[in-house]
């Protein structure tokens, strides 16, 4: 699989591991600490060809994400679910794209958004709470299927909202996924029943 646009990563073993999955270049930020040459680089890199920003699925990668996006306008965003970003040693304790199977990678390349304020929120808080995505106890385990099921990455109560808006989600799209969050619970309801 070849990917037009140069690829924003955390280091060189997220190059590495993407180099097993696509063909692609990269852009390596090395830390949170984005130095001001790898912005004016990735400013460059969006010019000519585009930008995806691919960080890791926890704070620190959402943090460069956050600092690139606000720095070079219209990148790219893909999202790798912390499930699949999950090391297979120590204790499942390490996330980052090194430790994706090539399949995880290339999923989430296909599935690329670009960030847009420009629409009109059709979701609303209280779609969330009457969801159960914000306020309940199991909101935090809905919102993970949810983003895993829209490829918007994992969110907490507050980022949902916005990040469904900035991807433009429809209420469709919205509807469409809560419905198959809810058929897996009932569908695990089912099964922890039987046994």
């Amino acid at each position: 699989m070849k990917i037009q646009e140069v690829i924003v990563v955390e280091g060189r073993d997220d190059t590495a591991k993407l180099k097993q999955a696509v063909n692609a270049d990269t852009i390596e930020t090395n830390g949170s600490a984005v130095k001001t040459s790898v912005i004016n680089q990735i400013r460059h890199a969006q010019t000519k060809r585009g930008v995806i920003i691919f960080t890791d699925p926890d704070y620190p990668g959402s943090r460069i994400r956050h600092i690139v996006a606000n720095a070079v306008d219209g990148c790219k965003h893909a999202f790798l679910q912390q499930d699949d970003a999950r090391a297979k040693n120590e204790n499942g304790k390490s996330i980052g794209i090194e430790h994706a199977s090539p399949a995880a990678l290339r999923q989430a390349l296909q599935n690329v958004y670009t960030l847009t304020e420009d629409e009109p929120v059709s979701i609303t808080r209280d779609d969330l709470i009457a969801e159960g995505l914000i306020g309940t106890p199991e909101a935090a385990r809905r919102r993970e299927r949810l983003g895993a099921l829209l490829h918007i990455g994992h969110t907490n109560g507050k980022q949902l909202l916005k990040r469904l808006s900035m991807f433009r989600i429809s209420k469709h799209q919205f509807n469409q996924a809560m419905n198959r969050v809810r058929q897996e619970e009932d569908n695990e309801r089912k099964t922890n029943s039987n046994t």
